[in-house]
């Protein structure tokens, strides 16, 4: 079988990652739109109209089911492409939600982007089924990630600057509202402690169980559609080993 999985970036890796370590004999083929980067910053029917082009481009690969591993386009895009495309179509806020909700003991947290946070589609969903919630956009995690210091004194001083609202039991479960914070994680449990914290990526591997079997070459296609200077480290930090991507730069007409 085949999976497409797309992102604004590169931090979608960590789902795409996930879905090898549970699937190691799926087809798996990854878009970051890199040259667009990032999707919170725009309104969302640009959001919209960008996840559409993705979903294009995987589907000419004759994917099985699309994983949107943007929590951006997942909370403004999902419902679209899920009526525009003839096959399954996997976000990661749902995942993300129902595993905080089997976790829980009724203080949820919610951490992401500007522009995840203030769709309010973690918070929705969580409210709807009765849990309180807590939420705050990080928007330094991504850069810490991007640089490489997801451990050490600078990331530990980044996420008390801001989790400490988080601790001394204003939450029990915490989820990590985007597809780079997975990378963090390990210092974020160190910081909070005893709270459950819920990997996206995780989740959303665990949804594919439903849809999916475990079978085809095994084979990773990466594409991009611009080599940021420093791709290819974020490649190997994410996926624990190199990769050699294609560059789609002709694909970015259609922006």
């Amino acid at each position: 079988m085949k999976v497409g999985v797309f992102d604004s970036g590169v931090g979608g890796l960590t789902v795409l990652r996930a879905i090898k370590e549970k699937f190691p004999n799926l087809d798996l083929y990854y878009l970051g739109d890199t040259a667009r980067v990032p999707y919170g910053s725009k309104s969302p029917e640009t959001v919209v109209r960008y996840s559409l082009d993705c979903a294009e481009f995987l589907s000419e690969r004759s994917v099985d089911v699309l994983v949107v591993a943007c929590n951006t386009a997942s909370s403004y895009a999902l419902d679209v492409l899920r009526n525009t495309l003839p096959i399954p179509v996997v976000g990661v806020v749902e995942p993300g939600v129902k595993k905080a909700l089997s976790v829980t003991k009724g203080k949820v947290g919610v951490i992401g982007t500007s522009a995840t946070i203030r769709s309010g589609a973690y918070q929705r969903k969580l409210r709807d089924a009765g849990v309180e919630v807590l939420s705050r956009a990080c928007p330094l995690f991504v850069p810490l990630v991007e640089e490489g210091l997801v451990e050490g004194d600078i990331a530990e001083r980044v996420v008390k600057l801001y989790l400490e609202e988080f601790r001394e039991g204003k939450v029990d479960t915490l989820i990590l509202g985007c597809t780079h914070y997975p990378l963090l994680k390990d210092t974020i449990q160190k910081f909070l402690g005893n709270v459950n914290v819920v990997d996206s990526s995780d989740a959303v591997a665990e949804e594919l169980s439903l849809l999916v079997e475990d079978e085809g070459s095994g084979k990773v296609e990466l594409f991009f559609t611009d080599m940021s200077q420093n791709l290819n480290r974020l490649i190997e930090l994410i996926l624990g080993r190199k990769l050699e991507p294609e560059i789609v730069s002709e694909w970015v007409h259609r922006a």
